[in-house]
């Protein structure tokens, strides 16, 4: 407990130095944010299009597909927003031997990369998200209870874990390789596909994001038990079950990874 209380003690002043470092730069932050705004905007501007000559997509109506799309970029965002730091180990910080930093100090290496630093731009992602699922409420026919909103809020940092399990053992790929940012960005790009209803692709695809990437599990599953309200024990309790695997296996490569690190750099 004395543990936990530490780290979160610390979290609290990494986030407080980020936030000071952030506020010195306005302007790229607000442009950051306006920016993903607009590519969002133009997502939904290509649903539309479709939609507006195809009324449905394999029984998905565009309120539904927007509704799953707007709940993918809560969990995305959560990431984006606490655990982007990630991606730099996989970049430059192993390769350049600035990971040695993080072994000089009393603080877990993990937990030390995790909140060194906050990306304030993963906002918009939150905004629009939110924003969509605000909209598409009134039109579809949800039936709401007590249990189903604990669900709600108990299965989405769950979500979120599968971005930072499948980030976690990417990046660590780099302690053997010096490198491995591409091989994250490839497994993270799957995520596009979860923005959508998985039945609507073939089987292949199918299995790739529901079992061996299982992003699918960060939105459509959740959400469709939203929708629905069916099978909870798959749509929920597997999404928990899945975070927590994922998220094991990251730290167990991540923890195997950095006994084998040696210091490099240029």
């Amino acid at each position: 407990m004395k543990q936990i209380k530490r780290m979160f003690r610390m979290h609290r002043i990494f986030v407080a130095q980020e936030l000071k470092r952030m506020m010195e730069y306005k302007g790229d932050f607000l442009t950051g944010i306006a920016g993903f705004l607009l590519g969002q905007f133009f997502n939904l501007l290509f649903l539309w299009i479709i939609f507006s000559q195809i009324p449905s997509l394999m029984g998905w109506t565009i309120e539904q597909i927007v509704f799953i799309y707007g709940f993918s970029l809560i969990p995305k965002g959560l990431d984006h927003l606490l655990f982007d730091n990630l991606w730099s180990i996989g970049y430059f910080t192993v390769r350049k031997g600035d990971f040695d930093k993080y072994l000089t100090r009393p603080i877990n290496p993990l937990f030390h990369v995790m909140v060194e630093k906050l990306q304030i731009d993963a906002l918009g992602e939150l905004i629009m998200g939110f924003a969509l699922i605000c909209v598409t409420l009134p039109q579809l026919a949800i039936e709401w209870s007590i249990v189903k909103i604990l669900l709600i809020l108990v299965v989405i940092p769950f979500a979120t874990m599968i971005y930072v399990g499948i980030k976690t053992a990417t990046a660590a790929i780099a302690f053997w390789t010096k490198r491995s940012g591409n091989i994250t960005y490839m497994f993270y790009m799957v995520n596009d596909f979860a923005k959508y209803p998985v039945t609507i692709y073939n089987n292949l695809v199918k299995v790739i994001i529901t079992y061996i990437i299982p992003f699918a599990f960060t939105a459509f599953f959740p959400a469709n038990y939203i929708l629905t309200g069916d099978n909870p024990l798959f749509n929920i309790g597997l999404t928990v079950l899945i975070s927590i695997v994922i998220m094991v296996i990251g730290v167990l490569i991540w923890n195997r990874g950095i006994k084998a690190y040696e210091s490099a750099g240029s």
